[in-house]
């Protein structure tokens, strides 16, 4: 049995640990070996079952561990990973036991799906990328390192490019495009096409400022 270790110890990874949890209840497929993180005290004041066991730029992956990347800042996200993918880690999914994902779908590596999450039919949803409790519809393309968190309709027809942010409870109508490095605010209606590298949000979702 792999030995799994989660990047980042932030609330995402407290998160990932307690869905690793939920699938080795239903078959154990993984030993818990912790956390993974530069700030060595970011588990401080919070009550966790496992323990941040080194930096990520001073760890160097055994043969038989394997890594989840659960930092939801896309960027960082994608530096981690490429970090660790340098010293050779191997990287895996982390999907909970109430995600639906129907037939018909490609899935990337190292994905996250939280619990009640659904990918519908002929989505593709690239690598890395973290899908907390939302809704993919059908036809969706979801590019790599891309966050989607909470209660989000991502419907038919999107394509939603690299390194994008979601806040939650945004709603995406059908056939839009949001491009590379954008950031929809919480909350937002997205009736327009998004334009790479901008922050948009409101309803509807208006540009804020350019992202960098």
């Amino acid at each position: 049995m792999k030995e799994i270790i989660i990047v980042g110890a932030g609330g995402t990874g407290r998160e990932v640990l307690q869905w690793i949890k939920d699938i080795n209840a239903v078959k154990p497929r993984w030993i818990i070996k912790g956390f993974i993180d530069d700030n060595l005290n970011a588990l401080k004041g919070y009550e966790c079952s496992h323990s941040i066991i080194g930096s990520l730029k001073e760890w160097q992956p055994g043969p038989r561990e394997v890594f989840v990347c659960a930092i939801s800042i896309p960027q960082q996200k994608e530096a981690a990973v490429r970090a660790l993918k340098k010293k050779g880690a191997d990287f895996t999914e982390v999907i909970h036991p109430t995600a639906i994902i129907t037939q018909h779908n490609f899935i990337g590596k190292g994905l996250i799906v939280y619990p009640n999450a659904r990918i519908s039919v002929n989505a593709k949803v690239g690598n890395f990328v973290t899908l907390l409790t939302s809704i993919i519809g059908h036809d969706v393309e979801v590019d790599n390192f891309t966050t989607i968190t909470s209660h989000c309709g991502i419907n038919g027809r999107v394509k939603i490019g690299k390194r994008v942010f979601i806040g939650s409870h945004v709603a995406i109508i059908p056939g839009k495009k949001v491009g590379d490095d954008a950031y929809i605010g919480a909350g937002s209606v997205v009736i327009e096409d998004v334009l790479p590298n901008t922050v948009v949000a409101g309803v509807p979702a208006r540009f804020i400022r350019n992202n960098v």
